[in-house]
C-alpha cells in the first residue's frame, strides 16, 4: 500500500473532528479510496467519512487494507503537516509509516492495533425532513442553544425550520424557506447538544451542511466537500416521563 496526498489538511481536519468521538478505529482502504465508520463508546453516535482515490496523487493498493489506528496518535502526526507539505502513507508489516515531505523529509511510524469491533455501515434511512443550511449558520444556532440547555429540538414543516432549547432560560431560532432549502413534511425530534457541538466542527471542511431527521428518529448530518464526505448519525434524546 502506497498512498500520497499533496494536500493532507483535509485528512488532518477530518481526523481531528472524529477523534473527539472515538479513539481507536478501523481505517479501511479499498480501490475506491479511504473510509471509516465508527460508533462512539456510548453507542449514541456514529461517524463516517470517505476520501475517494482520485484525491490522492498516488494510490497504489494491491489488496484491501483494514488498519487499526489510534486517532490521537494519527492526529498528532497530521498536525505536523504544514502548508505545502505532502504526505506519503505506507503499510510496513504491523506499522503504518507516514512520511511528511516539505523542506525536509520526516518519517513517523505508528503501531497498528488489533481492534476487535464489527465493521459497520452508514444506515440508509428515509427521512421526513431534509434541511440544507450554511454550516456557519448551523454552528451559530447550536452555540446559541448550549447557553440555555443540554438538548435542543429540531422542528420542520414545508416552509420552516425551527431549533429550540429550553431550561430555566430558552432560545428559539426560526428559518424560512427563503433562507435555506427545506424538503419536509412535519417532523420534530430532540437531540443532545454535547454531540451536536462536536458535529458542527464539520464546518471546517464544508461551507454547507445537510440535516436529515424524522419524528423521534436518529438524525444524520452530512458535510460534503467535493467528493469528500463527513457524516454523523445521532440517536434522539428521549425524555423520561415521571
Amino acid at each position: 500500500m502506497r498512498l500520497k496526498l499533496e494536500n493532507p489538511k483535509i485528512l488532518g481536519d477530518i481526523i481531528s473532528i472524529i477523534s473527539e468521538l472515538v479513539t481507536e478505529v478501523k481505517l479501511k482502504i479499498t480501490q475506491e479510496g479511504m473510509s471509516l465508520t465508527a460508533i462512539d463508546p456510548a453507542n449514541v453516535a456514529m461517524v463516517y467519512f470517505k476520501i475517494p482515490n482520485d484525491l490522492f496523487s498516488e494510490f497504489g493498493l494491491e489488496k484491501e487494507e483494514v488498519l487499526g489506528i489510534n486517532l490521537d496518535s494519527l492526529k498528532a502526526v497530521l498536525r505536523r503537516c504544514q502548508l505545502g507539505s505532502s504526505l506519503l502513507i505506507e503499510r510496513q508489516d504491523n506499522m503504518l509509516k507516514l512520511s511528511i515531505h516539505d523542506k525536509i523529509k520526516r518519517d513517523f511510524s505508528l503501531a497498528l492495533l488489533d481492534i476487535d469491533a464489527d465493521e459497520k455501515e452508514l444506515p440508509k434511512w428515509e427521512f421526513k425532513s431534509v434541511i440544507k443550511i450554511d454550516s456557519a449558520s448551523l454552528s451559530e444556532v447550536i452555540e446559541d442553544c448550549i447557553i440555555v440547555s443540554d438538548a435542543c429540538t429540531f422542528s420542520a414543516a414545508p416552509n420552516s425550520f425551527i431549533v429550540e432549547a429550553k431550561g430555566l432560560n430558552s432560545v428559539r431560532v426560526e428559518f424560512s424557506s427563503d433562507e435555506l432549502e427545506i424538503y419536509s413534511d412535519t417532523s420534530s425530534a430532540r437531540f443532545s447538544l454535547e454531540y451536536l457541538n462536536k458535529f458542527i466542527k464539520g464546518a471546517k471542511i464544508s461551507s454547507r451542511a445537510t440535516i436529515s431527521f424524522s419524528d423521534n428518529h436518529p438524525m444524520r448530518i452530512d458535510f460534503p466537500t467535493g467528493n469528500v464526505l463527513l457524516s454523523f448519525v445521532l440517536a434522539p434524546r428521549i425524555e423520561q416521563e415521571d
